[in-house]
């Protein structure tokens, strides 16, 4: 079992319970999975980018990301309906508990000038995202190995109702909020 997911069987969700009143165990919030995706605007010019992002997003997260593909035709950015230009992998159980522990405790503190995350990343139903502006904060990017630095969007998926409880449950997990934080 993930170390992550033993803290919050045995200390988050008992506190949580007590702290939001809820009666049953299946109330207390909890995260469903973890959405990694990067764009790859370059692509368009250059189909090596696109192999080296992917290639980097699956040493990240431990596995093959999913390349996706435009929606639309858009002519100023010289995209056609069905181009490759971006990746993304969802993490879910044991994969996303491993990330999550990855992400807090090795990742964000290697982070420059780093003075927390921002409280303001929540949608209104209970999911956080996350804009990371550099792949090489995570241990497993070689940094000579690299053609770009690119930025990751890390999209936190949970059970919770509210943006109340989905902070509650984050910071109770170990992530590390700016402290003018919302409540």
């Amino acid at each position: 079992m993930a170390r992550l997911k033993e803290v919050y069987d045995k200390q988050v969700a008992p506190k949580l319970m007590k702290e939001l009143g809820y009666k049953n165990a299946m109330q207390v919030p909890r995260f469903v999975k973890i959405v990694v995706n990067t764009g790859v605007g370059e692509a368009i010019e250059n189909s090596k980018a696109l192999e080296n992002a992917t290639g980097e997003l699956s040493l990240i997260t431990g596995q093959k990301p999913k390349v996706r593909r435009a929606k639309k035709s858009i002519s100023n950015f010289k995209v056609r309906e069905g181009m490759a230009i971006g990746a993304a992998v969802t993490l879910r159980r044991a994969r996303m508990w491993e990330f999550f522990d990855r992400l807090t405790n090795v990742a964000m503190p290697r982070i420059r000038d780093f003075r927390g995350a921002s409280p303001n990343g929540f949608d209104g139903r209970g999911n956080y995202t996350l804009g990371v502006k550099e792949q090489i904060i995570f241990p497993e990017i070689d940094y000579d190995k690299i053609d770009r630095v690119r930025g990751l969007g890390i999209t936190i998926v949970t059970t919770a109702e509210t943006d109340r409880e989905a902070y509650m449950l984050l910071e109770e997990m170990g992530m590390p909020f700016a402290k003018k934080g919302k409540e």
